[in-house]
């Protein structure tokens, strides 16, 4: 499969990045899986969070990747969720999807990027920077697992950062 499947932490520009691979990228479509599952599920991230919690939030992420892979999906560039590589099954199941990039940025650019955004449910707490200090801490190990690629975005554009994946993929 010649997918693009953008993974790291919420803030580090997958959406954006996802957005100017496609434009750049001859045939490749754009899609958000946060933003499928909201349309799939008819309510927000912060409902489903609300009222199923987050082990509900990441089994839907599952079903969205298994459905993906049945439908035998080319020439995606997919923004993941943040937590979406948190569970083993998710790793394996977006390496069978296409090759991973894992866009990894510093607690500092998250925080700047998304410290005024009430739409992160994990992030409406006492102290925004510490959790994602502590939330970044827990996750690097499965986002670099889950990673074939691995590229430091804190200086980069968002073209620059679309340009750099389409090299390291081998697509540009």
């Amino acid at each position: 499969m010649s997918n693009i499947i953008l993974t790291g932490y919420m803030g580090c520009g997958k959406t954006t990045v996802g957005t100017c691979i496609a434009d750049l990228a001859d045939g490749y479509t754009f899609a958000d899986t946060d933003a499928l599952i909201v349309a799939q599920q008819g309510r927000s991230i912060n409902d489903i969070f609300e009222a199923e919690g987050e082990p509900a939030f990441r089994a839907m992420e599952t079903a969205l990747l298994e459905k993906l892979l049945t439908e035998n999906t080319d020439r995606l560039v997919l923004a993941t969720g943040g937590g979406m590589p948190v569970r083993e099954e998710n790793r394996r199941l977006l390496k069978a999807l296409g090759t991973v990039i894992y866009i990894r940025v510093t607690p500092e650019t998250v925080y700047g990027r998304i410290q005024h955004d009430t739409t992160r449910p994990l992030l409406q707490c006492e102290n925004p920077m510490e959790r994602i200090r502590e939330m970044l801490g827990e996750r690097a190990a499965a986002y670099e697992t889950a990673a074939d690629v691995i590229l430091d975005a804190d200086r980069l554009t968002p073209r620059g950062a679309a340009e750099e994946i389409l090299k390291l993929a081998g697509k540009g």
